[in-house]
């Protein structure tokens, strides 16, 4: 993963000053369904979405490893690409790229400097009674450095749900629904049928709608919207799919589907059968695009090679393997439980746990009741809205019995206890997994890897014993210094609240979180909060009313 440095210190210094007027924002945990505030600022700034075609992502799981894998097939078609994802896991530079790397702090900077006083004039108007959110002025940014690279086609993964996102402001000539489950239901609604209903609102006229594999309630709600607006659709199992694949150094070896039949020997460099089906619905996404044109195989198979998909099942270190995956509900951790059984033979497998308060967190630690060994339970430091690891301790020593639990409220030193517990006498293959919240994930990462640049990682081998071998994958030194033993700072942007992709269940009033005025949208978001300048706020303010994290 390429990650963005700046050039110098006073690079960084302005970048962190950019970074703290965004946190002044609305945090993406409140909500306000809403395309006023965006729909007004790209005007002004001329609809810089619209200069280019856009590919817009939804669904519950695999948007962004969906999106990095468009991405790096058009790039290998000889496009040149603009992504949109959300969240980030440790610099919200992330979330804008540009033929595949992170946007630089000093272009982020620029870019935010340019558009500064259209903000400005759209917050002046407090359309819906306020004023711009973080998502969706990070939207913007997004799409007026897509249109002056400029680039080939964007890339556009939503940040919560589809109809009020702010990436939504953009007509999709391709929208790609990933599988649709519950989560953010105290936001999108307590049903997958109201999920895929919110979800749906991306499909737009004329479209090509790419469906990944449906529960029937979400399928025919999508369905039904396809044949409203009049666009065409391609479904998993149908028009595409994964015709076979198997368990290959450093990832899998896959056989799929193609609008010209079928392609073999492509290599993914990501584990499990939810990955595979992942590459299914991005090469049907890549072709669509293209008009359905037939995509040269060796064309395909470089572009999945060359996959990057950080925090999901990424092996950060060695002795023992430290891997990081950002399932954050059940349906997540399912598919990680899955392809740990699949790709790898630990013994014992240590998890380091951290859950948000509104998430599932019962039914996400029981799938992995048959997986993990021991539970060490932590929180995050970067957000009040996380899990008190008393209580998640308590709610796991339900599920695990109180003996496979530990606490350490610490992220370093649930890390450390984790390793400690690995490496127990008469341990034959042991493995630490750092899951639960992506939150959780950026934090360890910070701590694990830091904000280094590194090249795209080697093949990370799966011996004939399938035990992790991880002498080539991306390792920090294992000596640490004393400036970073220990460090909740995680650099300058890093707030109190960043990570937008986890949403507490209520504020700091015990309400709901927030909602535009409209009385039609009450039910589904919640009262509006009097305090719209909370203070906690996510890394360079990751905050929307309708466009938080999935």
């Amino acid at each position: 993963m390429s990650e963005p440095i700046p050039a110098s210190s006073s690079a960084a210094s302005g970048h962190a000053e950019i970074a703290a007027a965004l946190q002044a924002r609305w945090p993406e945990h409140r909500v306000a369904p809403s395309l006023a505030r965006i729909a007004a600022l790209t005007e002004l700034l001329g609809d810089p979405q619209r200069a280019y075609p856009v590919i817009q992502l939804t669904g519950t799981n695999g948007k962004g490893s969906t999106a990095a894998m468009i991405d790096a097939l058009l790039r290998s078609v000889g496009l040149r690409t603009g992504r949109f994802t959300s969240p980030h896991l440790m610099d919200v530079t992330e979330r804008i790229r540009i033929d595949g790397e992170p946007i630089s702090y000093e272009r982020f900077d620029e870019v935010w400097n340019e558009i500064e006083p259209y903000v400005a004039m759209v917050d002046q108007q407090q359309l819906d009674g306020v004023s711009m959110t973080f998502f969706e002025v990070i939207t913007g940014m997004a799409y007026a450095a897509f249109a002056d690279a400029p680039v080939d086609v964007a890339i556009v993964e939503v940040g919560l749900g589809g109809t009020w996102d702010a990436t939504n402001v953009a007509d999709a000539q391709v929208a790609v629904i990933t599988p649709i489950d519950l989560d953010h239901t105290h936001l999108l609604g307590d049903t997958v049928e109201k999920i895929a209903t919110e979800k749906a609102g991306i499909i737009k006229a004329g479209a090509t709608a790419i469906l990944a594999g449906q529960q029937p309630e979400a399928a025919r709600v999508l369905l039904e919207r396809a044949a409203e607006v009049g666009a065409s659709v391609q479904r998993e199992g149908l028009g595409f799919g994964v015709l076979d694949r198997v368990m290959g150094v450093g990832g899998q070896q896959l056989r799929l589907d193609s609008a010209e039949g079928p392609i073999d020997e492509i290599f993914l460099p990501a584990y499990g059968a939810h990955q595979a089906e992942n590459a299914a619905v991005a090469l049907a996404a890549a072709e669509a695009f293209t008009g359905l044109n037939w995509i040269d195989p060796d064309v395909v198979r470089e572009g999945f090679a060359a996959v990057e998909v950080p925090g999901r099942l990424e092996v950060v270190r060695r002795s023992p393997p430290i891997i990081l995956d950002a399932a954050h509900n059940p349906h997540g951790a399912r598919a990680t439980a899955a392809a740990i059984a699949e790709s790898f033979d630990f013994n014992p497998l240590v998890g380091v746990i951290a859950i948000m308060r509104d998430k599932d967190a019962e039914g996400l630690l029981r799938e992995y009741a048959d997986t993990l060994t021991t539970v060490v339970v932590t929180q995050v430091a970067s957000t009040d809205r996380g899990m008190a690891a008393d209580d998640l301790a308590d709610l796991a020593a339900g599920i695990f019995g109180s003996d496979r639990v530990q606490v350490e409220p610490r992220m370093d030193d649930a890390i450390e206890t984790a390793i400690a517990l690995a490496e127990i006498d008469g341990a034959t293959a042991p493995g630490v997994l750092i899951t639960g919240s992506v939150i959780a994930v950026g934090e360890a990462r910070t701590l694990l890897v830091g904000h280094r640049p590194s090249s795209a990682p080697g093949a990370v081998a799966v011996t004939g014993d399938g035990v992790l071998d991880a002498s080539s994958a991306p390792v920090i030194d294992e000596t640490e210094s004393d400036d970073d033993a220990k460090d909740y700072s995680y650099g300058p942007e890093y707030g109190g609240d960043q990570f937008g992709d986890e949403f507490a269940a209520e504020g700091e009033d015990g309400g709901d979180f927030a909602t535009g005025p409209d009385a039609e949208h009450e039910d589904a978001y919640g009262p509006l909060s009097d305090d719209i300048t909370d203070d906690v706020t996510d890394d360079a303010g990751q905050q929307s009313p309708e466009g938080g994290q999935q």
